[in-house]
């Protein structure tokens, strides 16, 4: 006899803490299994193309090492026009990005990409978030905090970098790394019970 659908293995294939957290916030069970994917962006890849196709490599490549499990693979950049920023690969990178972002409005998107044996569903999510102006001196504090190294666009909405955003139009659970309402939604076309 089959297995039921919300007793069904579930994987997160997302090494993000603050991913393990939101989505313990709809499913109690599930377990974590890190898809170790090249990041790099191809040749003039727009950015929503970009975020759809690591989430669901991400999701694929867990799934096929198994193969009866739900994976749930998620992806998240943030934009400013057609430039895409990831996590900041050392200080001056940041501050660069930061320097960017200041003053302006940017789109954070998160694609959620869920995999199963039978059935494939993604869908990608965009936040509007509003910068306030930054000093040199701000950005620098910034870095120091230790918050903006392994985050993309170099900042953190649910942390410190919070004190930088004068506005959001969207999800704010998307900044933090996974829409809520739009996941509860894919996880109930995946038959999991929320």
């Amino acid at each position: 006899m089959p297995e039921p659908l919300d007793l069904a293995k579930i994987i997160l294939a997302s090494a993000s803490s603050r991913r393990h957290e939101l989505l313990s916030y709809l499913i109690t069970h599930f377990e974590i299994s890190c898809a170790d994917i090249d990041e790099t962006p191809l040749k003039n890849e727009l950015p929503e193309n970009l975020v759809r196709r690591l989430a669901e490599t991400k999701a694929e490549t867990i799934l096929c090492k198994n193969k009866d499990a739900i994976v749930i693979g998620a992806d998240t950049i943030v934009t400013l026009g057609n430039e895409i920023f990831g996590k900041p690969e050392n200080q001056n990178d940041s501050m660069n990005i930061l320097n960017k972002l200041a003053g302006k409005r940017h789109i954070v998107m998160t694609c959620v990409a869920m995999r199963s044996k039978t059935k494939k569903i993604s869908q990608v999510v965009n936040t509007e978030v509003d910068f306030t102006c930054l000093t040199k001196q701000q950005i620098q504090d910034y870095w120091q905090t230790g918050e903006p190294q392994d985050k993309a666009g170099s900042y953190a909405i649910q942390g410190i970098g919070g004190k930088f955003v004068s506005r959001i139009n969207g999800s704010y659970s998307n900044v933090v790394g996974l829409p809520l309402v739009e996941t509860q939604a894919m996880l109930t076309r995946m038959g999991i019970n929320t």
